[in-house]
């Protein structure tokens, strides 16, 4: 038995019919050449066939009923392969719209808390000879990076290795834990608690001051930081209810990383000024857009680059999004300004005062969903927005090359859009994933990041000229 850490437990805590808290990944692969007919038949026959499990592929909550506080999981080698591996079809003509309808509705679908928390999708009848994988699984087993390098291990830079392993049979390499073991039997508001009062080692003072000057921030504060419950009310932060939409857009990294170049910026600031820009243009067109600038929350990594294993290993930035800016260098100047005062703010920081700082900052966002308030008071933040870094060459999973993942993510009460991008072989492919009922349209969003990069991309051609002259 395994008790889960005040991180992966929150997740627990908050799920519901409304706000199931899974996360998710799609992977679009081209098949090989002259594959048969029957090519993914005899793929889910044989990875089914494999029943050596691993974690957390064979995790199980000990007793779902107990909730996030006492939650623990168990060792179950006795899976469903036949439930949790799943083969559909999609309509004619098989493009991107039926492929995004079917994934939104599956990402709308509680999993069984009964058994382990995921399923794995193959899905076929994708256009121009294309299949993809839609693999769910509760964010309080995987957080984005772990979950990237969960399905990364079965994947191959070799095109010829066709014997790939099924993904719950590969070991994950534990080089490092996310948390102490003292850390892992706590619940949340037992750490929250504890950091509180002062028991916590020399990491204290500076947690307390760091949490002190977080709570303070706004987006017109003298010192730049952005704090929670700074932004404004808007049409993403109403309840939300169990449908979800999903959009996609895929862009190439060299162009996103030569703007940052060019306007001294990071890779993150082009994503938030894409994400902010297009949000502008929605909420203007809709008449709904907030005099006062909106607020991101950006989950970070904290993990250590040779950690392979799973569970949640994230703390927070909070920064503007300058929506209430016109002017889009203007904007973007605005969000690099409050990006720079975040980092320096989370890496003033102790790595081990990070696990109670990310408790204590995110206490009221789970307290409101908890209570249910969550969409019925102000934010924490407006819009959940991140970029999670993926493998930077191709690779192929049975011969089947890999042309684009997409991250498929969660929202909840008062938060009723989630953006969030991962590289891949020289890509940035951005998911939204929405409430179909609280944010009607959202594949305009998609759209309107397009054509926030021409813009960008138009607005810095006039100063290279400049320079080269």
């Amino acid at each position: 038995m395994k008790r889960l850490n005040p991180l992966d437990a929150s997740w627990l805590s908050v799920e519901s019919h409304d706000t199931p808290m899974h996360v998710g990944n799609l992977q679009i692969f081209s098949l090989p050449k002259n594959a048969p007919d029957d090519f993914l038949g005899q793929l889910l026959t044989r990875i089914k066939s494999e029943r050596n499990y691993s974690a957390p592929w064979n995790l199980k909550l000990r007793n779902p009923k107990l909730g996030g506080v006492l939650a623990a999981w168990k060792v179950d080698n006795n899976l469903d392969l036949d439930y949790h591996v799943r083969h559909s079809a999609l309509p004619a003509p098989g493009g991107e719209r039926e492929l995004g309808v079917l994934i939104s509705r599956l990402h709308s679908h509680q999993l069984d808390f009964k058994r382990p928390l995921w399923e794995c999708h193959v899905i076929e009848g994708l256009e121009n000879n294309r299949f993809a994988l839609y693999t769910k699984m509760h964010h309080s087993l995987i957080d984005g990076v772990s979950g990237v390098r969960l399905l990364q291990r079965i994947l191959s830079t070799d095109p010829n290795d066709l014997v790939m392993p099924a993904p719950w049979t590969v070991q994950p390499d534990r080089t490092r834990s996310a948390e102490t073991p003292n850390e892992a039997a706590q619940s949340a508001e037992q750490v929250a608690v504890k950091a509180l009062r002062g028991k916590g080692g020399s990491s204290v003072p500076q947690l307390i001051k760091a949490l002190t000057r977080i709570m303070r921030g706004s987006p017109t504060n003298e010192n730049g930081l952005t704090g929670p419950f700074s932004g404004p009310i808007s049409v993403l932060n109403r309840r939300v209810t169990g449908q979800r939409r999903f959009a996609t857009q895929q862009y190439d990294l060299s162009t996103l990383k030569g703007l940052a170049k060019h306007f001294s910026c990071s890779l993150n600031d082009i994503v938030l000024y894409l994400s902010s820009t297009a949000l502008r243009r929605f909420m203007e067109e809709s008449n709904t857009l907030p005099k006062k600038p909106l607020i991101t929350g950006i989950p970070v990594n904290v993990r250590p680059k040779d950690d392979q294993g799973t569970g949640n290993a994230i703390s927070f930035m909070i920064a503007n999004l300058a929506t209430d800016v016109a002017d889009p260098l203007s904007r973007l100047e605005t969000i690099k300004a409050s990006t720079e005062k975040a980092k320096e703010h989370l890496q003033a920081l102790p790595r081990d005062a990070l696990m109670k700082y990310t408790v204590v900052l995110m206490a009221p966002y789970m307290l409101q969903l908890i209570t249910g308030l969550g969409g019925r008071v102000k934010p924490v933040f407006n819009v959940t927005i991140s970029n999670v870094p993926g493998p930077d060459q191709p690779l192929y999973f049975n011969g089947a090359k890999l042309e684009a993942m997409y991250p498929v993510s969660l929202i909840a009460h008062g938060g009723a859009l989630n953006i969030t991008c991962l590289s891949y072989a020289g890509t940035l492919n951005f998911g939204f994933t929405g409430c179909r009922d609280t944010l009607p349209h959202m594949q305009r969003l998609a759209v309107y990041t397009g054509e926030a990069l021409q813009e960008l991309v138009a607005l810095a051609a006039p100063q290279s000229k400049r320079r080269q002259a």
